[in-house]
Parts: C-alpha cells; sequence; structure tokens
C-alpha cells in the first residue's frame, strides 16, 4: 500500500504504512513496542491504527496477567507448585507472604533474592534477638 503524501486527511491518519520508515518509527515510539511487534501486529490485524492499538493493548494485558499466581484456579495452583517444585499448601503460604506476582513468588521460594517484605521481617527478628540478648546480660550484671 503506497502512502500518498498529498492526501492527508483522517483516512491516511487512521492507517499504518509500514512501506514508510518515518511511520514506523512514529508507531513504534507512540504503542511503546518494537518495530518487528509492530509488523507482526499489523500483520495480525490489518492496517487500521484503532485495530493495531487494541491488539497491543490486549497483548500487554494477557503478559502482565501470565506473571500472577491465581491461587482461585485450580489448573494455576497446580502448574505453579509443579514448576516451582513445591506443595500447594507451600506455594500458598509463599503467595501469602509476598503476593501474586510469580517472580517474587520464585524468590522467596528458592531464597535468591530477598524481597523487601521478606528482608524487613529478618531485619526486624535479628532486632528483637539482640535486644533479648542484651537485657539478659544485663540482668545477669545486676544480679551478681
Amino acid at each position: 500500500m503506497a502512502d500518498n503524501k498529498k492526501k492527508r486527511g483522517g483516512m491516511d491518519r487512521a492507517l499504518i504504512a509500514l512501506s514508510e520508515a518515518y511511520e514506523v518509527s512514529y508507531w513504534s515510539k507512540k504503542l511503546k513496542i518494537t518495530p518487528a511487534k509492530l509488523k507482526a501486529a499489523v500483520k495480525k490485524v490489518g492496517h487500521s491504527a484503532k485495530k493495531v492499538e487494541a491488539y497491543i493493548k490486549e497483548q500487554k494485558h494477557k503478559a502482565a496477567d501470565r506473571a500472577l499466581i491465581a491461587l482461585s484456579q485450580p489448573y494455576e495452583v497446580r502448574y505453579w507448585s509443579k514448576k516451582f517444585k513445591v506443595t500447594p499448601a507451600r506455594l500458598k503460604a509463599a503467595v501469602g507472604a509476598v503476593g501474586h506476582s510469580s517472580k517474587k513468588v520464585g524468590e522467596y521460594l528458592t531464597g535468591k533474592k530477598a524481597t523487601k517484605k521478606v528482608a524487613r521481617k529478618t531485619v526486624k527478628k535479628a532486632a528483637k534477638k539482640t535486644v533479648k540478648k542484651a537485657t539478659k546480660k544485663s540482668a545477669k550484671k545486676k544480679a551478681a
């Protein structure tokens, strides 16, 4: 589809011309995607800018949804507990501790990277232990 630069009306603005580098660049920046993803979207749904925008928005929503663990769905509990090699009860406890993000749950279960919430709890526990030790030492000194 050739882009007629003399026709600058609404119809021309409503279409994405992949043959023009400046249009690919403009739409890629506007939709915050790579030119390759833009070309794939246009191939999938056509040259209409509205259809491409709706398709990209739907794909981003699906990607965000895939990263969350839905405990209300038994197949998801089975999938994630098998993936992390834990029991469903342990998976549910991990989700309760750090939230529904699969990345955070994975980090929590493997212990590779402590999340802020877990780090705060461990710091508080360590602080309580040192306070208890200090009070015990001071009580022993007073008794002696």
